[in-house]
């Protein structure tokens, strides 16, 4: 007969809580096995290490695919379905207003999942900011839950006094779904998995949880499942690159690995206990830091409202070009219109008045929005450039925007949004 303990003391004979802990359900203990790797000091990570840590992401970027593509026909059929009934029904004000509100509700969830892929796809610079786990936690809790798939329940069990950490909330991301990824594949015909977060003291002398730890705060977290678990033969392998279970082209053997390493570069902890049968546990320990101050930044109010500037708006895409010109107008711009940079140029050297504004996608056929920023204030220096991309900042910087300063809207964009990015960058040329 499979034990059961609380939440609460997950791993009571490893771990001292510094801190209050709520009750959760229950999960098998993790058996008596470890296997631990010490992380101590920050290094700065090779050529090799970055390019093991992206292959890594990937791997967990195509986990995530089949539910998020679940979610986003979903969020499709929610979407073509209003519509339809939009067309079809003479409905009151009150009922179509509904449907366009679950029609906006639906795209704005979908801009949300297409976020969530293109952070975890980014390669970018390390941007280490201090953070607490619940709240990064808690931002991937729907993401997660995808992942794992209905047959895996998921409990977050999170200390409410949890400490703050400073590492790279990217990093972070990676570390939690490749525990995720993990624990998923040892419980193929599902099961359950405990995320735990709990702040820990290290005394000096004897009684520590692990005998490498250096004495200090730390805030941990814990990654619990109820699967077939892991003998001592694989459990002394399990950090290594490359080292899989799996078969033949279902895993790079990175995972663990990547996350160690990045453990590792944060100056942290980490290690698993488990036994055949009994689940398995990782614990992640990061030095706990002072919570930041909040400084009080006063907010500058701008009238959103144009002053009657011109724009020349350039946007491939024709749907997206119309609306957007549509809402610009309707704040009073004149707004000139291209399809591409070819056809910016030729109206651009028509027109007889001044360009206050050119407002350019980036990645466009042809000619990119780059380099046709670069001909339009040859011609008219004073014109102030904005852009606006679907693109990840890699992408980005691929087609002449790196290293620049430049002002970027992100796609998809509200009209307050656009209306807004517009307006600022206006009041940035007038007190220039």
């Amino acid at each position: 007969m499979r034990r059961f303990v609380s939440a609460e003391s997950l791993s009571s004979g490893s771990l001292r809580s510094s801190g209050k802990q709520k009750e959760g359900k229950k999960l098998p203990k993790a058996g008596g096995g470890v296997s631990a790797l010490a992380a101590p000091g920050e290094k700065i990570p090779s050529p090799a290490d970055r390019a093991a840590q992206q292959i890594s992401r990937m791997e967990a970027i195509g986990q995530l695919a089949g539910g998020i593509a679940h979610d986003f026909n979903n969020l499709l059929t929610v979407i073509l379905g209003h519509s339809e009934f939009l067309l079809k029904r003479d409905e009151s004000a009150k009922s179509r207003r509904g449907r366009i509100e679950e029609i906006r509700k639906a795209a704005e969830r979908g801009a949300w999942l297409t976020n969530q892929l293109l952070a975890y796809s980014r390669n970018q610079l390390l941007e280490p900011t201090v953070l607490q786990f619940n709240t990064v936690l808690q931002d991937m809790d729907d993401l997660l839950r995808r992942m794992l798939g209905e047959d895996i329940a998921l409990d977050l069990l999170l200390d409410p006094n949890l400490g703050w950490v400073k590492v790279d909330r990217g990093q972070l991301h990676q570390i939690v779904l490749n525990l995720a990824g993990n624990a998923r594949d040892a419980m193929p015909q599902g099961g359950r998995l405990a995320i735990e977060t709990r702040n820990l003291c290290v005394a000096r002398g004897s009684g520590k949880p692990q005998a490498f730890l250096a004495p200090g705060e730390y805030v941990t977290i814990v990654v619990q499942d109820s699967g077939h678990g892991m003998d001592a033969e694989t459990r002394a392998h399990i950090f290594e690159p490359f080292f899989t279970t799996k078969e033949t082209g279902k895993g790079t053997g990175l995972g663990l690995a990547t996350v160690y390493g990045i453990v590792k570069q944060s100056g942290g902890y980490i290690w698993v206990e488990s036994e055949p049968g009994c689940g398995t546990a990782f614990y992640t320990l990061l030095p706990r830091v002072p919570k930041p101050a909040r400084p009080k930044v006063p907010q500058e109010v701008f009238d959103f409202r144009s002053s009657g500037e011109t724009i020349l708006l350039v946007e491939d895409d024709p749907a997206l070009r119309k609306m957007a010109a549509e809402v610009l107008r309707d704040t009073g711009y004149k707004v000139l219109t291209a399809p591409s940079g070819a056809d910016a140029m030729h109206i651009a050297a028509k027109h007889q008045g001044p360009l206050d504004v050119l407002l350019t996608d980036v990645v466009m056929p042809g000619m990119t929005g780059r380099e046709l920023a670069g001909q339009i204030v040859a011609r008219h220096p004073r014109i102030q450039i904005l852009y606006m991309s679907g693109y990840t900042d890699d992408t980005i910087g691929h087609h002449g925007l790196h290293g620049q300063t430049w002002r970027l809207l992100q796609k998809p964009f509200t009209h307050d949004a656009l209306v807004r990015y517009v307006r600022e960058g206006l009041e940035v040329v007038a007190r220039a």
